[in-house]
């Protein structure tokens, strides 16, 4: 492999790190909505709406959090880079896109 393996162990901590911040994020806007009696039933609705959409981010991002937890446990493996499918080698430049992918 023609990368720095350490450079993409530093790279996988910063967005281990940016992606915690943003499941703290996304817990925080999905905390229950009171039923106020100072909104309305259509601004109501649309917070729901958003709750969901907030929801679904935080799913998103708590399955990358693991992905990329499981791929620094794997980054001393003589295998890190091989795509687990085929064999062939992960291009470098994917790998620093989308650390979390192993294929």
């Amino acid at each position: 492999m023609d990368f720095d393996k350490k450079e993409i162990e530093s790279l996988i901590l910063i967005e281990i790190e940016k992606t915690k911040l943003r499941i703290e994020e996304y817990k925080e806007a999905t905390k229950p909505i009171s039923p106020e009696n100072s909104i309305g039933r259509l601004t109501r609705m649309d917070a729901i709406n958003n709750k969901s959409v907030m929801e679904a981010g935080l799913r998103q991002s708590q399955e990358k959090l693991l992905q990329l937890e499981h791929v620094m446990s794997k980054i001393d493996d003589e295998h890190f880079g091989k795509c687990k499918k085929c064999g062939a080698e992960i291009p470098v430049k994917r790998i620093l896109l989308m650390p979390q992918s192993l294929h």
